[in-house]
């Protein structure tokens, strides 16, 4: 497979969208995990997936954004192009609009308290969007839910490279209750499924926009729990909490996932990437205040 840089991206605008060629095109850092991001003129950014395990993002942003954008609080990825493989590069990429902010932190909001509702308002419009097969003729595999323990099946063996770090005890009993909890009852809701502050964007100290849908889904709305612990604190929780209505159950496993993702990534980045070293870091000592000093409904 090709590098991905700037001169791969320029020959794959040329060649599927050449009105647009010619326009300046500047690398974008720092970009996910998921996808190497150039700024294509002063309006529109380019994603190009990493690796196989990004390769459906571009197509699944580019058939839901366009029927869910209008119902949601805040603004989305608008598509304006899916480019297809070419030159030796193997997937689907794409061309959306480009939504200034930069990525949200814990210290970056002027209003905490307001943010936390927002955040649970996005939520509860999210999860109110009509169903899939409601939308679009299905069926809709690509928003099939993935379980917590499929998704995170190294969580353990993190627990224990990390018992110098974290209380490994703890976050073993967190770990097991959220798979113990019981299962989602409720119909299908969609959720956002990487709902971190790296996926958020601040201007003024606001929230001006969620981005990377990727990870899309319908199914258990506890993934998107995780912004409990990227974001906010002990007091925030508490109002997010309630503006969101969530059960006890939803809330043990919104637990596990924001533990299961933490550790993943804090174990694969963090030697090399100090902020993200920093950024899971505090997420998993969030979770572990939440053990000790649980939410109130």
């Amino acid at each position: 497979m090709p590098e991905i840089d700037a001169g791969l991206a320029a020959r794959l605008i040329e060649a599927q969208f050449p009105h647009w060629a010619g326009l300046p095109l500047v690398r974008f850092e720092p970009a996910g995990s998921d996808n190497v991001v150039f700024r294509l003129g002063d309006t529109m950014a380019v994603r190009l997936p990493r690796g196989d395990w990004a390769a459906g993002q571009a197509r699944k942003e580019h058939a839901w954004l366009p029927r869910l954008a209008a119902g949601l609080p805040l603004p989305t990825p608008a598509p304006l192009g899916l480019g297809r493989p070419a030159f030796g590069y193997p997937w689907h990429w794409s061309v959306a609009r480009w939504l200034e902010g930069s990525a949200a932190t814990p210290e970056g909001f002027a209003e905490p308290e307001r943010t936390a509702i927002e955040l649970a308002h996005f939520l509860r419009r999210l999860r109110a969007m009509p169903p899939a097969h409601a939308l679009a003729p299905g069926p809709h595999p690509e928003l099939a839910p993935v379980p917590l323990a499929e998704r995170y099946p190294g969580t353990r063996e993190a627990i224990a490279a990390l018992a110098g770090v974290f209380d490994a005890a703890a976050l073993t009993e967190i770990w097991e209750a959220a798979l113990a909890a019981p299962a989602w009852a409720g119909e299908p809701v969609w959720y956002h499924g990487d709902f971190h502050t790296g996926n958020l964007l601040v201007r003024d100290g606001r929230l001006s926009a969620v981005i990377d849908f990727g990870g899309l889904g319908m199914g258990d709305p506890a993934p998107d729990l995780m912004i409990a612990y990227t974001l906010l604190t002990a007091g925030t929780r508490r109002l997010f909490r309630a503006a969101l209505g969530v059960d006890d159950a939803t809330w043990a496993r919104g637990l596990g996932w924001a533990l299961g993702s933490g550790l993943s990534a804090h174990v694969a980045y963090a030697a090399t990437h100090p902020h993200i070293a920093a950024a899971t870091h505090r997420q998993i000592s969030e979770v572990l205040a939440e053990h000790a000093a649980p939410t109130a409904r």
